[in-house]
C-alpha cells in the first residue's frame, strides 16, 4: 500500500503496535494488580467506606473519589489476560483474589449500613439497581480504554476515568445496603449491574489481548481452546440478554414519559380549568391529573383522555382527581351568607327575649315601687298590682296600650275625688294616656 495514501496514513494513526509495552512488562503489571492483601485489601476496604457513605449521603464527589482509589480494576483484567493468553493459573488466582474482594466489600459495606443511623434509599443508590444494556456498553468500551492503557507504554491517567466510567464500586456498597435493610430488590439489581461490568471488563481484556496478539505462554491443546470459548460465548448470553430486556424497557419508560410530557403540556389549561398537579406511572400505564377551577363534567373527562391517543398514549388510564372547584365556592359562599343570615335572625330572637325578661323585671320593680309610695299617701290601701295590656275593638284598629292598677283597700271606701287624685298621679308616675284603676274591698 502507498505510504502517502489517506488510507494509509489512517490505519498509521490507529495502529497500536507501535506502542505496546514489552509483553513481560504487561504480564507483571497485571499480576501485581491481581493480590489483594495487604496494602491493597485495605485500600479495598477503605473505598468500600468511603463509597457507603457517599450513597448514604446521596454525595456524587465523594463516591467518584472512592472509584478513584478502588483497586478492584486488577483481578478482574487478570481474569481476561488469562483467558485471552489461556493462562488457567493465572485465571484461577485471579478468580480467588476477585472472589475475596467482593466478599471483603460485600462484608464492608453490609456491616456499615447496618450501624447507619440513615436507611433512606437515595438517589445515587437507586441508580445502582436497574441495569441496562447501556452499562453493557460502557463496561466494554471502559475495558477496552483500561487494558490499551495498561498494554502501552503511554498510560498516563487512563486507569481512573475507567474505574469511573465503569463504576465498580457504587454497584456493590448498593448490594451491601439491600443486604442490611432487607431490601433484596436492591441487592440483586445492584449485583447484576457489578456482574455487567465484572463480564465486560473482562471480555474487552479478552478481545483486545487476542487483538494485540500477547504471547501464549501456557501449552494448551484445541479442545481446551473451544471448551474456554464456548464458556465465554454462555456467559456473555446469559449477562447480555437480561440487559438488552432491561435496556428495552428503558427506552420505552424515556419514550412514555416524553410522550407523556407532551400531553400533560398540551392539557394544561382545558375549558376554564387548570392542571394543578400531574402523576405519572410508567409501570401501571397511568396518568393521574388533578384540576382546579370548574368542576370537570363525563364528557370533558373523556374529551381530555381522549387526548392521550394523538400523543401514542393509547393504552394509557388517565385518572382525574378535583383540586379547588368554583362552584363549590360559590356554594360554600351561599351557605356561609345563609348561616350569617340565620345567626342574626337567632341573635335579635334572643335580642327580643331579654328586652321581655328586662321589661318583665322592670315591671315588677316598677310596681313594688308604686305600692310603697301610695301606700304612704293612702294607708288604707293595703294591696296592689300593675300591669301593661292593650284594649281591642270591632274595628280592627291598632290596639291601644293600657296599664292597669288594681288597689285592695282594708276598710272603707275611697273618695270620688281621692280616686281622681290617685288616678291622675298614677298616669304622670307611668307617663302614660290609658289607665284603668280598679278597686278591690
Amino acid at each position: 500500500m502507498n505510504q502517502n495514501s489517506p488510507i494509509y496514513k489512517l490505519l498509521n494513526y490507529l495502529n497500536l503496535e507501535g506502542e505496546i509495552d514489552d509483553y513481560e512488562k504487561i504480564h507483571q503489571s497485571i499480576e501485581k494488580d491481581i493480590i489483594f492483601k495487604g496494602t491493597n485489601l485495605w485500600i479495598l476496604v477503605f473505598a468500600i467506606f468511603i463509597a457507603s457513605v457517599g450513597l448514604n449521603m446521596n454525595s456524587t464527589a465523594v463516591i467518584i473519589g472512592a472509584m478513584l482509589i478502588s483497586p478492584l480494576m486488577g483481578p478482574i483484567n487478570g481474569m481476561g489476560y488469562s483467558l485471552a493468553t489461556y493462562n488457567f493459573p493465572l485465571f484461577r488466582k485471579s478468580v480467588k483474589n476477585f472472589t475475596f474482594a467482593v466478599a471483603a466489600s460485600l462484608v464492608t459495606s453490609t456491616t456499615y449500613f447496618t450501624i447507619s443511623p440513615i436507611s433512606t434509599a437515595h438517589s445515587e443508590l437507586l441508580a445502582r439497581t436497574s441495569p441496562s444494556i447501556y452499562d453493557v456498553l460502557i463496561a466494554f468500551f471502559g475495558g477496552l480504554a483500561g487494558i490499551v492503557a495498561i498494554s502501552s507504554r503511554q498510560k498516563g491517567n487512563v486507569i481512573p476515568g475507567v474505574a469511573i466510567a465503569t463504576a465498580l464500586m457504587p454497584p456493590l456498597c448498593t448490594s451491601g445496603y439491600g443486604l442490611a435493610t432487607g431490601q433484596f430488590y436492591y441487592f440483586f439489581g445492584a449485583i447484576y449491574l457489578f456482574t455487567i461490568n465484572t463480564v465486560f471488563i473482562a471480555i474487552s481484556s479478552v478481545v483486545t489481548s487476542q487483538i494485540l496478539k500477547f504471547p501464549i505462554t501456557t501449552i494448551v491443546d484445541l479442545t481446551q481452546k473451544k471448551r474456554v470459548n464456548r464458556w465465554i460465548s454462555v456467559i456473555i448470553f446469559m449477562v447480555l440478554i437480561p440487559s438488552i430486556y432491561f435496556g428495552y424497557n428503558l427506552v420505552q419508560q424515556e419514550k412514555f414519559l416524553n410522550n407523556a410530557a407532551s400531553y400533560l403540556m398540551n392539557v394544561q389549561i382545558f375549558e376554564g380549568n387548570y392542571l394543578l398537579k400531574s402523576d405519572v406511572d410508567f409501570d401501571k400505564k397511568t396518568i393521574k391529573l388533578t384540576y382546579g377551577g370548574a368542576s370537570l363534567s363525563e364528557t370533558q373527562k373523556n374529551n381530555i383522555a381522549e387526548k392521550a391517543k394523538d400523543f401514542e398514549l393509547e393504552d394509557v388510564n388517565v385518572e382525574f382527581r378535583q383540586g379547588f372547584s368554583f362552584d363549590e365556592i360559590t356554594q360554600k359562599t351561599t351557605e356561609v351568607d345563609q348561616l350569617k343570615s340565620e345567626l342574626n335572625r337567632l341573635n335579635e330572637l334572643v335580642r327580643q327575649k331579654n328586652d321581655q325578661l328586662d321589661s318583665i323585671a322592670h315591671q315588677k320593680q316598677l310596681g313594688r315601687e308604686l305600692f310603697d309610695e301610695i301606700n304612704l299617701l293612702f294607708p288604707q290601701i293595703i294591696r296592689g298590682s300593675y300591669s301593661n295590656s292593650y284594649v281591642f275593638d270591632t274595628k280592627g284598629d291598632e290596639p291601644q296600650r293600657v296599664a292597669i292598677v288594681v288597689l285592695t283597700l282594708k276598710n272603707g271606701n275611697l273618695k270620688k275625688s281621692e280616686k281622681q287624685k290617685i288616678e291622675g298621679w298614677l298616669k304622670t308616675r307611668l307617663n302614660v294616656e290609658k289607665l284603668k284603676v280598679l278597686y278591690d274591698y
